[in-house]
């Protein structure tokens, strides 16, 4: 009975979040329009942040209950699906623009921030990685100095995006606009159907997993990543296929720099983590991740369904990794 129960509600979670990102997206694009400010801006702020939500909840809650391994591996399960999943997927649906301000500054620091964060959890730790390796044994610790510094970055990150849209707002358009309180309810009820939607998923799909006996580092990497990730992806997915190209890529890579800087920022500011080798691996693979769709924006300021389906098939081959880890 149980399960059936979080059968439905795990059905009804992803009507939620298809509803809610479709609404999120109109009236986050036309707040854009309206004050002149660039989709990409609107993706790297409002809608990253109403995105990773869930990813916030999930990530505080973990490290109130000292559940380290969820929190970390979440924003690092969350990470690698939004890099390669829901750029990934996007791409195959619409050939990607990639704006030089997003090579230059955004992706730099995501990489940034997680080889920081890589830097801390690996600290004294050499001998990861030879056949035989106990996965779950403790490497690292990341600080409460440490998660401070990420916290600042981050404020500092998001004053810096918003001079910045001041200074260079986009053309006005001539078509007519909603109405700017109409936009605020959208936005509002939407990012309401997308934690909803998306606590809905995460409780369900732990609880079908947990049944299967699954560890917690497997869990938060696969089913509560790809499960508070979903907001990303339904989003970026509804925004490509309207057009919003700009605001798929933003609410992607706006997500991952949210996730590691302020997420795992407060989550470790509530209670310090410590790694296991399952983790450090995963971190790695994490930069690595973010290393190879850094090259295929770049390549041709743009990412295209060729690209889009080997990042893809990246993900899939890292899922595949972990299990058999």
């Amino acid at each position: 009975m149980m399960m059936f129960l979080n059968i439905v509600l795990l059905a009804a979670g992803f009507v939620f979040l298809v509803k809610g990102a479709d609404i999120f997206v109109d009236g986050s694009s036309n707040v854009a329009r309206t004050f002149h400010v660039p989709g990409l801006v609107i993706g790297l702020t409002i809608v990253a942040m109403g995105t990773s939500f869930p990813e916030l909840a999930v990530s505080s809650v973990a490290a109130v209950q000292g559940s380290n391994e969820i929190a970390l591996s979440n924003v690092i399960g969350s990470n690698l699906f939004n890099l390669l999943m829901v750029l990934g997927l996007s791409a195959v649906i619409r050939r990607l623009p990639v704006e030089k301000s997003v090579i230059m500054r955004d992706f730099p620091l995501f990489l940034a921030s997680t080889v920081f964060v890589f830097f801390f959890i690996a600290a004294g730790y050499l001998p990861f990685g030879f056949a035989g390796m106990d996965m779950s044994a403790k490497t690292g610790t990341l600080i409460r100095p440490a998660s401070i510094v990420l916290i600042i970055a981050f404020v500092v990150y998001i004053v810096y995006l918003i001079l910045d849209a001041r200074k260079n707002p986009s053309e006005p358009e001539t078509e007519a606009q909603i109405p700017l309180w109409k936009c605020a309810l959208m936005i509002v009820f939407g990012a309401a159907l997308i934690i909803l939607g998306g606590q809905a998923v995460v409780n369900s799909a732990k609880f079908i997993a947990s049944a299967m006996g699954l560890t917690e580092t497997l869990i938060g990497l696969t089913v509560v990543a790809v499960g508070t990730s979903l907001p990303e992806l339904v989003t970026s997915m509804v925004a490509c296929s309207k057009g919003e190209t700009g605001l798929a890529v933003g609410n992607a890579v706006g997500s991952n720099i949210f996730n590691v800087m302020l997420i795992l920022g407060v989550s470790c500011t509530i209670s310090p983590i410590t790694a296991n080798v399952a983790s450090l691996w995963d971190t790695l693979i994490l930069i690595g991740a973010g290393l190879l769709t850094w090259a295929c924006a770049a390549t041709r300021r743009s990412i295209g369904r060729l690209e889009g389906s080997i990042m893809v098939l990246c993900y899939v081959g890292t899922i595949v990794f972990a299990i058999i880890r």
